[in-house]
């Protein structure tokens, strides 16, 4: 038999439902199909049946085991507060609840600090007690929980979560109770957030990944790279990766990889791909969150080329486009004299030298342009012109990349 109940809720639509032990609460209502929270945006992943469904499975399961008693239910927050209300709508049996609040996330990553920003509850001595978490991934919040419990003279402990994330979860303590696995996104709603923003929701959304471009940026001294790679950087929030900046930090820091360099350059030999290949590895490591990295100044050679692809497959990730900025020697010769006459860089004055370096280019460049010409990658642009107009043409090509 169902028995329904009208109940007069805040927010119109919503209906309460009561089936024997389950109980299931609702509002009719259509999801945006994509929301903007600060500077990300997220698009549906959960839908309010399904959140409902998840916590009056993980109230039965409970309600289950504790039905001769009368536990403490334990809220997490900020983000359980949510879960923790409809938690105690479709709970059928006496409780009491109280709260404690840790934080350990800042944005979209954890900092793997957690702190306890409110102390447990006094009266939990020799009561069971059962923390309602909103999500458990990697652990950390958890272990902190376990911890000030173990200093307690509680009857048991155990843990409930609405979202588990059993993939990335360290798995040092069990999980009793569970509403949803769910994969390794970054989700808000129901209770979550970023920077705040989103709790209020009544679904849940993922973060909606803008489609990562990789560039490799190439070009004759004076073809305009540095301008141009600036352009890209702004335009599309792209990470440029210097291989000279990271070079020169790495030396300067001291890093382990920047004293192994400066030994063999000391010695006057080659610093082995291997070792450029891992310093660019701990930049990209540096932004997990990035929407695609400018590689400039390496690779320079085929081989090079190789060794960055077989990296960035391992982070299942990949070069999406060599863009070679072209112009003919004489007009890249006339750009550098006059960069030289006001920078009063002695390689921009002299044009032996500078032709020398044009000479240069063109003999360790060409593999490489083979290379990515063989993968479908490799794209020409004009060097010649305004800078406006130098610019239109790159972000034709990276329009193309991103609608493909």
């Amino acid at each position: 038999m169902t028995t329904k109940i009208q109940l007069n809720l805040r927010f119109k639509g919503w209906r309460l439902k009561k089936e024997k032990s389950k109980c299931y609460l609702w509002r009719s209502a259509i999801s945006q199909p994509l929301i903007t929270l600060h500077d990300k945006q997220f698009k549906p992943f959960l839908t309010e049946q399904q959140i409902l469904d998840a916590v009056a499975k993980i109230a039965g399961d409970i309600a289950r085991d504790y039905k001769d008693q009368v536990p403490i239910f334990v809220g997490v927050l900020n983000g359980s507060f949510m879960f923790v209300s409809d938690f105690l709508k479709c709970y059928p049996h006496p409780c009491e609840v109280s709260f404690v609040k840790l934080s350990s996330y800042q944005g979209l990553t954890s900092t793997g600090i957690v702190e306890t920003l409110l102390d447990l509850p006094d009266n939990i001595e020799g009561r069971s007690v059962i923390i309602l978490e909103d999500i458990i991934d990697t652990g950390r919040t958890l272990q902190e929980l376990v911890h000030l419990f173990s200093e307690t003279n509680v009857k048991d402990f155990k843990i409930a979560s609405l979202f588990y994330k059993s993939e990335i979860y360290n798995g040092e303590y069990s999980i009793d109770y569970f509403g949803m696995e769910i994969p390794n996104k970054f989700i808000v709603g129901y209770g979550l957030d970023y920077l705040e923003l989103g709790r209020n929701l009544r679904e849940v959304y993922e973060l909606k990944k803008p489609k990562m471009i990789n560039l490799v940026l190439f070009g004759k001294p004076g073809a305009g790279k540095g301008t141009q790679a600036a352009f890209l950087k702004k335009a599309y929030n792209l990470i440029h990766i210097s291989t000279g900046d990271v070079f020169r930090y790495n030396i300067k820091n001291e890093t382990a990889l920047g004293k192994l360099a400066q030994s063999y350059m000391d010695k006057g030999d080659l610093v082995p791909d291997e070792v450029t290949i891992k310093m660019l590895q701990e930049e990209v490591e540096k932004h997990p969150e990035a929407n695609g990295f400018i590689f400039d100044g390496f690779p320079r050679t085929a081989m090079q080329a190789e060794a960055l692809d077989h990296f960035l497959e391992s982070k299942d990730m990949q070069i999406d486009a060599t863009i070679a900025l072209e112009a003919d020697d004489q007009e890249l010769l006339q750009r550098l004299l006059k960069r030289g006459e006001i920078s009063g860089r002695p390689d921009d004055q002299d044009e032996e030298k500078i032709r020398n370096r044009f000479a240069e280019y063109t003999k360790k460049t060409a593999p490489l342009r083979d290379y990515y010409k063989a993968q479908g990658k490799l794209h020409v642009v004009n060097g010649i012109g305004d800078i406006e107009e130098i610019t239109d043409r790159l972000h034709q090509v990276v329009k193309g990349l991103q609608e493909a």
